[in-house]
């Protein structure tokens, strides 16, 4: 989408008007004096949920990982 410029007294009276065109993928210069000040445009977040699999070959598991453990002779056990 070709990005379009409003002026900045337009832009501030219709900013909800704006935000709900940017949620939908458009792009705003908003200029002052017809030089271009800010760019509106949609965010993009990265994905917080990591993919499955993602530690694969990073993380070891023990074979002894259920054995039991040993005394701990500092404590008297």
């Amino acid at each position: 989408m070709e990005p379009k410029e409003i002026g900045a007294p337009e832009a501030k009276t219709r900013l909800s008007q704006l935000l709900e065109q940017v949620r939908k993928g458009a792009t705003f210069f908003i200029t002052k004096r017809g030089q271009p000040v800010a760019e509106l445009r949609p965010v993009k977040l990265p994905n917080r949920r990591p993919r499955f699999g993602c530690d694969k070959n990073r993380v070891r598991i023990r074979a002894d990982l259920d054995a039991p453990i040993p005394p701990f002779k500092e404590f008297g056990l």
